[in-house]
């Protein structure tokens, strides 16, 4: 059986979106403080990096190269493989400065738009792709 790429990326992005949705669930149970902002920061980190580099790969496999995240969102979305073009490119924003800033402020900030928009928008890709390998 051959291997592709973007098929591997994608089981690494689906077991880091279900860390990410787990400590969304966790806090939608038991409320946020300091600990689960920053875990629910890092589960995204990781979810958005394995997230555009699937991207990345799914279209390199479909005959698109891309090289950078803004590149492959914005080819994403020419494709219709993604819908929300400028949430996408906020989500890239928000991980660019959650990696470089700790202000508190912003951090309870980024947590709320993880938990409202992103984890959303993460599934949304999940499940386009799931469906691309399922037929």
């Amino acid at each position: 059986m051959v291997e592709i790429r973007w098929i591997q990326r994608f089981e690494n992005f689906k077991k880091a979106n279900e860390n990410l949705n787990q400590v969304a669930e966790c806090i939608k149970n038991n409320g946020i403080d300091k600990i689960y902002t920053m875990a629910l920061i890092q589960a995204f980190e990781m979810a958005f990096e394995l997230a555009w580099k699937t991207i990345k790969d799914y279209l390199e496999y479909n005959g698109t190269k891309t090289d950078t995240p803004r590149n492959a969102i914005k080819e994403a979305f020419s494709a219709n493989l993604i819908v929300e073009g400028q949430q996408w490119i906020d989500m890239m924003e928000a991980r660019n400065k959650t990696s470089h800033t700790y202000k508190e402020e912003f951090a309870n900030q980024t947590a709320q738009e993880i938990l409202n928009i992103y984890t959303r928008i993460l599934s949304d890709l999940e499940k386009k792709l799931e469906g691309e390998i399922n037929g």
